[in-house]
């Protein structure tokens, strides 16, 4: 197997864009700036995306345009917003783009994550709809397409734009400079044409979306549900089976790239002393190693089906009253998007489940469920990952989720039962995983079950076949598919989906 390495990502931007100037955008920026008590300090948030696009920057010396949201952020930059980074051995620019509070709120929290994010994962959470929201997401949209502009001059350039946030930039940057050539990734899943009809300013939303030249979505089922949603919603002409659509003159490929994490890595530091030393932190939360461990893992968010995981222990533990004391499930949970009303409600239902739980089945020092509601850092996970005798990805519709293939990175020992959501886009490539319906907790309880009867030389055949799978598709492979794309729209333009990858063309068609 050829697999894709940071060095032959490099040696690919080097060959590909040395006439073409490289600029990613993204809401989260690659490094903040915060004031600490020892003076203002620079962090470099945990995110797959920055270590895949990272490598990038770095060969091209290109530009990444992000807001800037950290406390220190505006004292660190220069006269146009810009700062050389990584620290200490600059390689590429951050362009910091600001957000009047008010944009921020309804661009970012309003229409963005009570708006596309319920309606694109279909998760039976009504989204929340407002024209002052809208009006702050272009408002959003049009100062990081000044900011493109700006950077991009007259010179050549590939501009990635990342996931929801950006929807009507593509179009933006087109109609102000044709010469640009635009890509973005779509890090969630696109819903059925008629779930997305509820959005009230669809024609727009696909009309900028369709600016692009490549649009990536992680699988094939996302593409088809686009372009079934373009082909009844705007005027274009859509051909399902090359995966393109034509709008005014202009065609935009649209086509899977699965995301990964760097596999190797990840691996490595799992089997690094710092892993292995915090595994004594784990058995002293847990008063000892127990018999049977469970682990889960996720933002506290509506999509990932943690109550519906919580359901499948009790249910368990109705069925099998021979587990208590011996089965012990953590389940972690990030507080995410905090202040907006249907998470801080999620965050005290699901605190409020693990009491209940907890309370019916208790005995002595032993409870079923550890909550811990925290960030956890990844090298502490990693420890988690080694110890469980199974993990629970229960989502109820992801695009990719890479806590599942972050499990599988980490068990280097071969060992341990994946419990995957069918509804993941992860689904698609674990396919030795036990595949569930995240909805029927009488489901995920035999799955459980199954984990635990599970003869060792299966678990092992299993664990070795998906540790292949996510080596084989990793991080830079997904960069890497998504530059040569890219290199072919210059080349030769509307003809990138049929000309490369025939066989992942072929699945859009047939999705």
């Amino acid at each position: 197997m050829n697999i894709w390495t940071k060095e032959r990502l490099h040696e690919m931007v080097e060959e590909h864009l040395e006439h073409f100037r490289f600029i990613a955008v993204s809401n989260r920026e690659p490094y903040i700036h915060k004031h600490t008590d020892s003076g203002v300090q620079c962090f470099q948030p945990a995110s797959g995306l920055a270590t895949a696009i990272d490598p990038i920057l770095r060969a091209s010396g290109g530009t990444w345009i992000a807001h800037g949201s950290g406390s220190a952020d505006r004292q660190v930059v220069d006269r146009h917003d810009r700062i050389a980074v990584p620290p200490g051995n600059p390689a590429y620019t951050l362009r910091r783009v600001w957000l009047p509070e008010e944009v921020e709120r309804g661009y970012y929290y309003g229409l963005a994550n009570e708006g596309l994010w319920p309606l694109c994962h279909i998760a039976f959470q009504r989204p929340h709809f407002s024209q002052a929201n809208w009006d702050c997401y272009r408002a959003a949209n049009e100062l990081f397409a000044e900011a493109v502009l700006e950077e991009a001059g007259d010179e050549p350039a590939f501009v990635f734009i990342q996931d929801f946030h950006f929807a009507l930039l593509p179009r933006l940057l087109k109609r102000r400079n044709p010469k640009i050539v635009v890509a973005q990734f779509w890090h969630i899943p696109w819903p059925n044409r008629e779930t997305f009809r509820a959005f009230p300013w669809k024609e727009e939303l696909l009309d900028g979306m369709l600016g692009n030249d490549l649009l990536g979505f992680h699988v094939s089922y996302h593409c088809s549900n686009f372009l079934d949603t373009v082909d009844r919603s705007v005027e274009a002409l859509v051909d399902s089976e090359h995966g393109c659509v034509t709008r005014g003159g202009h065609v935009t490929s649209v086509r899977a790239f699965p995301i990964s994490i760097d596999f190797d890595r990840h691996a490595q530091d799992a089997d690094s002393a710092r892993v292995q030393a915090h595994k004594a932190e784990w058995r002293s939360l847990l008063g000892g190693r127990p018999e049977i461990l469970g682990i889960g893992i996720d933002r506290i968010d509506y999509t990932k089906g943690i109550l519906e995981r919580l359901d499948a222990v009790d249910t368990l533990l109705s069925q099998r009253p021979d587990l208590r004391g011996r089965l012990v499930f953590v389940q972690v949970g990030v507080p995410s998007r905090t202040g907006i009303p249907d998470y801080d409600s999620l965050d005290a239902e699901v605190t409020r489940r693990v009491d209940e739980i907890n309370a019916a089945w208790s005995d002595g020092e032993w409870a079923p469920i550890r909550f811990v509601r925290r960030h956890v850092d990844q090298e502490v996970l990693m420890a988690l990952h080694q110890m469980a005798d199974f993990c629970i990805v229960s989502s109820l519709h992801d695009g990719m989720n890479l806590v599942a293939k972050e499990f599988v990175a980490s068990r280097t020992d071969d060992d341990g039962v994946l419990i995957l959501s069918r509804f993941t886009g992860a689904a698609r490539e674990l396919t030795s995983a036990v595949l569930v319906n995240p909805f029927a907790p009488d489901e995920i309880a035999l799955a459980i079950e199954t984990a635990m009867i599970m003869p060792e030389s299966e678990r092992r055949r299993r664990m070795q076949q998906m540790r292949s799978a996510v080596r084989g598709h990793n991080i830079y492979r997904w960069a890497g598919k998504i530059l040569q794309a890219l290199d072919r729209v210059v080349t030769n333009p509307g003809m990138a989906e049929v000309r490369s990858f025939p066989e992942e063309r072929m699945r859009v068609g047939a999705a």
